[in-house]
């Protein structure tokens, strides 16, 4: 294509694409005269410039197109005429546009690789990277390092597909290591979005290894929830012929642990497929069990035929330490006579190493330390021997036993395990043997709402040693917060909304959550360790005019902050609308006065609250929905993304069933219909939740 202007003119490639918008075209200015005669788009564009600065000026103007029967000579290195991109019919497709800290990133990456150095560099699984970034980064350096001494081919192997399913993105990260690992090692691997595929989808001889959370209490996350509906379809889609294995991540916490992952694994195997290698259930914090499976996995692909491995090391697939930040701000968000103490926390990370390119609808975890006096109260349960006892602990190795309590131990919660040890020493342990029933889960979580590990163990007359109550508890947990706030207000700067716990105990001592006392309680500038979670799959519309409905009751209104923020900030003029709700106007309105300033300023195009005890009949952000469920449809039907966050229990259970009824109601849809409308708008990533 010939592209002319009253200043000279270039012949270049071209493609049409929506990226570009109509009646616009975009050169690179990275084409010039080196590579070839009329390939210099500067010639086209003016060579204007600051007299002072020398800086040129933006390179734009217009421009006339002629189709030309002959392209521009272009070098070979530039791009062969024969492409093997050209072969997949992935010629035309332009690489990602890195974001700045992935360009960042990579920049150092690139600048530290040694010359000559054997082997394929791959992104480490923490990598700052979206999964589809790095996965074209890590095959971009696939490409420049592993051209090698021609060798005679390697018998084909089976597929190898790495699907991954997450909520928090936990599973999501540790599917990339996965994929990058066993690439590495000679057997490449696609990494693959549950949501992105389906059973039908998959190769008759693959190999299939499932990563996936569970959501709420034993489901499938939002982005696995399509493709375990199709696992589940009847007829169902046989699987013969392929092998799988499942890592299930989940909390021990809830009553269904693991329980998708179960389910899965399961179903696999009721539809004909052959497992690799047992499943494998990790709690949080456990650094063993999933590198294990891991072993276990690439230890049984080696047995299979396959491309010649590699002759490089493994990349570990390990996530990041803790960075320390400064807590600068404690913002009590509640109004005197509140239930409820809600509180703002921010974060100054300007000393880090390297900042937190965080973006919004990221989380941040928090890494708490236990209340000293509730150590105390354990010493003295223990005896008077142990404060001064040393205790073993695993990847610590020998350390003081209050250090232990302190720093590294969940003494709070109370675990099955622990049940089951405090029953087999005390006198009568019937009473918590019958807790532990399968039938009694009702029962189990009425009689531990207001007592902690410390209270079972003192009301039973449990005596044990610092080793063994080292041994019975489980490792003390970072706890995960959205952050509210947007980092083009202010970098430097990571705020949270928090809703901290307190109560008395059944015999009156003071109990608390144990990050949110840690954070509430603090002296002003006092270091936390914390580490960013990504949530690339929760962010507001990329596009300035896509609208944008938020559900946020309670402290789910936190990313919901920043999202309006970084809108505002971006010029963004689409619509907003917020749904929240509390218990009283009064007292649990939180950021009344920012979300009054939004709507003043137009951010904010609609605020609708529910506060529920403000009424004798209760109302919920649910009922608003409905209530004004004929705009909300209309909405939609706009384009808007939809978003909600919060507690996963009840509200986003009652929210996505309002929808539902909105849906059917004025679409005039069967429920049917409505259902499969909703999953839709999750495929297309246009209704997405943040629930825990």
């Amino acid at each position: 294509m010939e592209i002319r202007s009253r200043r000279g003119r270039a012949v270049l490639p071209a493609r049409i694409t929506d990226r570009v918008r109509p009646g616009n075209c975009f050169a690179p200015f990275h084409w010039n005269d080196l590579f070839g005669a009329d390939l210099s788009i500067n010639a086209v564009t003016s060579d204007a410039i600051d007299p002072l600065s020398q800086q040129p000026e933006l390179k734009y103007c217009a421009v006339a197109l002629t189709k030309v029967a002959t392209a521009a000579p272009v070098p070979a290195q530039v791009a062969a005429p024969a492409s093997a991109a050209a072969v997949f019919g992935l010629d035309t497709d332009p690489p990602p546009v890195l974001a700045e800290a992935e360009r960042r990133y990579l920049a150092g990456f690139l600048a530290a690789l040694p010359a000559g150095a054997p082997g394929v560099p791959v992104l480490p699984a923490g990598a700052p990277f979206t999964a589809e970034h790095a996965q074209w980064v890590n095959g971009a350096l696939a490409g420049l390092y592993s051209r090698t001494t021609p060798t005679a081919p390697a018998p084909a192997g089976r597929p190898l597909l790495v699907l991954w399913a997450s909520q928090t993105g936990t599973a999501e990260e540790f599917a990339a290591g996965v994929a990058a690992r066993l690439t590495a090692e000679g057997r490449p691997a696609t990494l693959l979005a549950m949501a992105d595929t389906g059973p039908a989808a998959l190769p008759a001889d693959a190999d299939l290894l499932f990563v996936t959370s569970t959501y709420g209490d034993g489901e499938a996350p939002d982005n696995g929830a399509a493709f375990w509906d199709a696992l589940a379809a009847d007829p169902p889609v046989r699987l013969d012929g392929r092998r799988y294995a499942v890592l299930a991540f989940g909390d021990p916490g809830y009553r269904d642990y693991c329980g998708h992952g179960r389910r899965l694994d399961a179903r696999l195997a009721e539809l004909g497929a052959r497992p690799l290698a047992p499943r494998a259930e990790c709690p949080p914090g456990d650094e063993t069990t999933a590198p294990g499976w891991l072993d276990t996995v690439a230890a049984a692909l080696r047995e299979t035929p396959g491309p010649a491995p590699a002759p490089t090391p493994s990349p570990t697939v390990r996530r990041g330490g803790p960075a320390t930040a400064r807590l600068v701000g404690n913002r009590l968000l509640s109004g005197p006579g509140s239930d409820k103490e809600v509180r703002r926390f921010t974060f100054d990370t300007r000393e880090l190493d390297r900042p937190l390119d965080y973006a919004v609808g990221d989380a941040l975890a928090v890494h708490p330390v236990n209340s000293p006096a509730l150590v105390d109260e354990w010493l003295s349960l223990v005896g008077a021997a142990s404060a001064t006892a040393t205790v073993t602990l695993p990847g610590r190795g020998e350390l003081p036993f209050r250090e232990a309590l302190a720093r590294h131990l969940d003494i709070t919660r109370i675990s099955p395990d622990l049940l089951r040890f405090c029953a087999d020493r005390t006198r009568d342990g019937r009473e918590l043997r019958a807790l532990l029933r399968a039938d009694n889960t009702d029962a189990l979580a009425r009689w531990t709402w207001d007592r902690q590990a410390v209270d079972v163990a003192a009301e039973f007359g449990v005596r044990a040693g610092p080793q063994e109550w080292t041994e019975v508890f489980g490792r003390l947990q970072p706890r995960q917060y959205s952050i509210c706030s947007s980092p083009l207000t202010d970098p430097h700067l990571i705020s949270l909304t928090v809703s901290v716990l307190r109560w008395d105990s059944v015999k009156g001592q003071p109990r608390g959550g144990v990050c949110s006392t840690h954070l509430a309680d603090a002296e002003p500038g006092t270091a936390v360790p914390v580490r960013l979670r990504r949530a690339p799959h929760f962010r507001p519309p990329a596009d300035p005019a896509t609208p944008a409905v938020m559900i946020g009751p309670g402290t789910g209104v936190a990313p919901f902050l920043g999202f309006l923020e970084d809108r505002r900030a971006r010029g963004h003029r689409a619509p907003n609308w917020l749904f929240f709700g509390e218990q009283h106007r009064a007292t649990d309105f939180h950021y009344r006065e920012e979300l009054t300033a939004h709507l003043a300023d137009g951010t904010l195009t609609r605020l609708d609250t529910a506060f529920s005890r403000d009424q004798r009949a209760k109302v919920y952000v649910q009922d608003r929905m409905r209530e004004h469920g004929h705009h909300l449809w209309s909405w939609l039907q706009d384009g808007a993304h939809l978003y909600v966050c919060g507690d996963a229990s009840r509200m986003a259970k009652a929210v996505d069933l309002a929808l539902r009824d909105i849906v059917a109601t004025h679409g005039g849809l069967t429920p049917e219909e409505a259902a499969g409308y909703l999953k839709q708008l999750a495929a297309d990533k246009r209704y997405v939740r943040d629930v825990y």
